[in-house]
């Protein structure tokens, strides 16, 4: 295989970090900041700046992604401990589907789309029973 597999791969892997980071810190900024950095360690360790590169933005879009889906499931009543063991054995499957040629780089477009498009499905807050009152 090239260069462009572990590339690949180390965006899945960026990704599940992002999915996994985002389980335990909802906030997608702080998420972010910690599957790029894991992401960027594991790449050096396999080989270089370029695979670090891609567990840099991998890590990015896997926060991205997931952190709708946790912030809203929290939101809706599930518990902090639920929630990590599921997303976690979902950041699980995405790290070992990165191994297949070319999903780490589907995982990585895919990922964010379903997360800004979840956002963007989200209810606007209201004032609730306060516009009753008013009369």
């Amino acid at each position: 295989m090239g260069d462009w597999y572990l590339i690949g791969l180390l965006v899945g892997l960026g990704v599940a970090f992002g999915i996994l980071a985002a389980a335990v810190v909802p906030r997608w900024l702080a998420a972010a900041v910690v599957a790029a950095a894991a992401g960027v360690v594991v790449g050096f360790l396999v080989d270089n700046w370029d695979e670090a590169l891609g567990g840099l933005a991998g890590g990015i879009a896997g926060a991205i992604g997931a952190a709708p889906v946790v912030a809203g499931a929290l939101r809706r009543g599930g518990t902090r401990g639920g929630l990590v063991l599921f997303v976690g054995l979902g950041a699980l499957a995405a790290a070992a589907l990165a191994f297949v040629p070319v999903v780490g780089y589907l995982e990585a477009v895919a990922l964010p789309a379903l997360g800004l498009r979840l956002r963007s499905r989200a209810p606007e807050r209201h004032a609730g029973l306060r516009t009753l009152a008013r009369d």
